[in-house]
């Protein structure tokens, strides 16, 4: 028969036994959060930043490789007229030949043409270049220059470069800008008209029958 004194004994038995697993799970407790605690490192905001990728410098860029694009445009340089009609006769087979594309994107060509210029329109100075047609041939004089020819044809920049879309779309820009700096920041474009003259440049065209170049070298023909 059970008595309760043999009850009472029972129960303190139990009671000691939980007592002693509750201490046991304690101490692994402390001991867990102590080994995080040594293994963690806090980082405030500055030096979250700090430990970024670097903020594009998209002037340093453009100062920094506009030379490179200048001299590459200028070794790839195609005749604008050989290039005009190749993109007449087939764009796909003269894209692979002569231009540069991202993706299925459209071709970029380095070109070099002369021509009898004409009056500025529109920030464009016309060109009538012998052989080349009825295409319309129009050089980027400013002061605004726009499209993503001069960072496209220079055959080495790639989007794989850039963190993101901005600092790729910010890489053109600033390639333009250096080129309105060194460039159209001396050309008188006005006095220009009924000149001969040579362009070395880059262009993107949609079609044979519209190119426009933004220049990397504008010269009054000998």
């Amino acid at each position: 028969m059970t008595t309760v004194q043999d009850t009472h004994d029972g129960w303190d038995a139990g009671r000691g036994r939980w007592l002693t697993l509750g201490r046991g799970s304690l101490i692994a407790l402390v001991l867990l959060v102590m080994a995080i605690a040594a293994t963690t490192t806090y980082r405030s905001a500055d030096s979250s930043a700090a430990g970024g990728p670097a903020k594009f410098d998209a002037e340093e860029y453009g100062a920094v490789t506009y030379p490179k694009a200048v001299s590459a445009i200028e070794k790839r340089a195609v005749d604008i007229v050989t290039l005009q009609r190749a993109i007449a006769a087939d764009s796909d087979a003269a894209g692979a030949r002569y231009g540069t594309r991202e993706g299925t994107g459209p071709y970029s060509y380095a070109v070099r043409l002369t021509g009898t210029a004409g009056a500025v329109r529109g920030g464009l100075l016309p060109v009538t270049v012998p052989g080349a047609g009825k295409a319309r041939v129009g050089v980027q004089v400013g002061p605004a220059v726009n499209g993503t020819a001069l960072r496209d044809a220079a055959g080495f920049i790639t989007f794989g470069q850039f963190t993101n879309q901005v600092d790729y779309a910010d890489a053109a820009t600033a390639l333009n800008n250096q080129l309105k700096s060194e460039v159209l920041a001396g050309l008188r474009p006005d006095a220009l008209d009924g000149e001969k003259i040579t362009v070395v440049g880059a262009m993107t065209p949609l079609t044979g029958d519209v190119l426009t170049v933004t220049p990397v070298s504008v010269e009054v023909a000998s």
